[in-house]
């Protein structure tokens, strides 16, 4: 039976079928409640099909070069020929696509969702549109439509077929050269790989360091690996006027009399949502703002709630999934703790990874916190000197000394990521600092590392 043939009345309606919202929507209707999902795209979202989980497949090839060409080095080999053609070829399929998103769909309806294709809007409280067919709430409706590119508004550039992060993963044949507008995470990673497979590549950030949102140390790592992969990076630049010839881009700076030009341009300058176009006015809702705002329980208003990237707390799968647990046991009436974001983790995923939790030292200082912190290179570790080329890296620690307890540390090295959790639980857990200097570190790790840290705080 198809949704038309339904009913217009349903418990809840879920906007949005990406990570968190398909998550949400299987588990209601697992729990017995009437839901709708709508999904105007393919069913699990920007993640597996754009974001997340091509993105690092690609990242994954690019960092094998790498170590080939380091292992290659130290064996006084021939050089490494990269092939850009079975990278694209195992990354995209819009074949595979169609699959992946047909299971997902099955999946939800095996769970006993019902699944609209298109895009939804709320029209009213408790009331969503979907093209021409409108469906009220009893319970609810939850906004998990996630965000979209946000271009920034240069001369000349919305005429031109930049890429988005996702004509990139997209690609099936390497450019020649390419400009990335943007030195956040996507940009960072996006530049790294396309220059270990030969591509020029040069990253324009209009801030004074790349990462911005981070530590300065790890937006200077990060510049410095991707310049030794060949990468041009230019900081606390802007682009004034963009055009495009039909071969190749041509970017005029601020300031600077000879332009840049490449093959391909990737705009990588943030994400944000159209409130507007999702109709958060007949909710009460402020159509101009940035974010939707929540409480604790992820409530935005009566028989409202969001999660994930238009909530403000960062575009990340973990996030959405968190927040989709919280407001499940809401929507069902179980109590249940408020969302936490003292500890929230982030990992840029170049080589060397370079992740992050709780607060910056600034951050901390602007909290006015009595701060204590330490910085100890990875290369100082056994683990780093027995790992050599490619152990760039090193952990910082962020210490609100009046407590003894973390509130922040970045993680940045070959497996940054991974090193992350035990500081994560630490920020998370206020963990004493104390007892983490009494912890048995496991020899020769990375990690090991954290009990130098702990040793340098000063």
């Amino acid at each position: 039976m198809s949704v038309s043939e339904q009913a217009d009345v349903v418990d809840v309606v879920v906007l949005g079928l990406g990570p968190g919202g398909e998550f949400l929507a299987g588990t209601l209707a697992e729990a017995g409640l009437d839901v709708v999902g709508v999904e105007a795209e393919l069913v699990g979202g920007e993640c597996p099909y754009w974001g997340c989980v091509p993105s690092k497949m690609m990242i994954r090839s690019g960092n094998l070069l790498a170590e080939a060409g380091r292992v290659a080095f130290l064996a006084g080999a021939a050089e490494v020929t990269p092939d850009w053609s079975r990278v694209a070829g195992r990354i995209r399929d819009e074949a595979t696509d169609d699959w992946n998103d047909q299971v997902a769909a099955d999946r939800f309806t095996a769970k006993g969702g019902r699944l609209v294709r298109g895009r939804g809007r709320l029209t009213g409280p408790r009331q969503v549109t979907v093209g021409e067919r409108t469906i009220r709430a009893r319970r609810g409706v939850v906004l998990a439509t996630g965000s979209q590119p946000r271009i920034p508004p240069v001369p000349g550039l919305a005429s031109t077929p930049y890429w988005t992060n996702r004509e990139a993963v997209a690609a099936k044949e390497l450019p020649a050269s390419l400009i990335v507008l943007g030195g956040g995470a996507i940009g960072v990673e996006l530049a790294q790989v396309f220059a270990r497979f030969r591509c020029a590549v040069t990253v324009v950030e209009g801030q004074d360091r790349l990462l911005s949102q981070e530590e300065p140390e790890a937006g200077e790592l990060a510049a410095k690996v991707l310049r030794e992969d060949g990468v041009t990076v230019l900081t606390s630049a802007r682009a004034g006027k963009v055009g495009h010839d039909g071969t190749g881009f041509t970017v005029h700076m601020q300031g600077v009399e000879a332009p840049l030009r490449a093959e391909r341009l990737l705009v990588a300058t943030g994400r944000g949502a159209d409130l507007a176009a999702l109709g958060v006015d007949t909710a009460g809702l402020d159509p101009s703002a940035h974010t939707v705002p929540t409480d604790g329980q992820m409530r935005a208003g009566d028989g409202l709630w969001a999660i994930g990237d238009i909530t403000g707390h960062g575009s990340f799968t973990h996030v959405s999934m968190y927040q989709a647990e919280i407001a499940v046991q809401d929507i069902l009436g179980r109590s249940g703790p408020d969302a936490d974001y003292r500890a929230l983790p982030r990992v840029t995923f170049t080589d060397p990874e370079i992740a992050a939790v709780g607060l910056t030292e600034r951050q901390a200082r602007e909290r006015s916190l009595r701060v204590r912190t330490s910085l100890v290179p990875i290369s100082s570790s056994t683990r780093g000197w027995i790992h050599g080329p490619g152990n760039d890296g090193f952990i910082k620690l962020v210490e609100d000394a009046d407590r003894g307890v973390l509130v922040g540390a970045t993680s940045a090295g070959p497996a940054g990521g991974e090193v992350l959790y035990g500081l994560n639980v630490a920020v998370h857990a206020e963990v004493p600092v104390a007892r983490l200097r009494h912890m048995i570190y496991t020899y020769p790790t990375f990690h090991r590392t954290v009990e130098a840290a702990l040793g340098a705080l000063r």
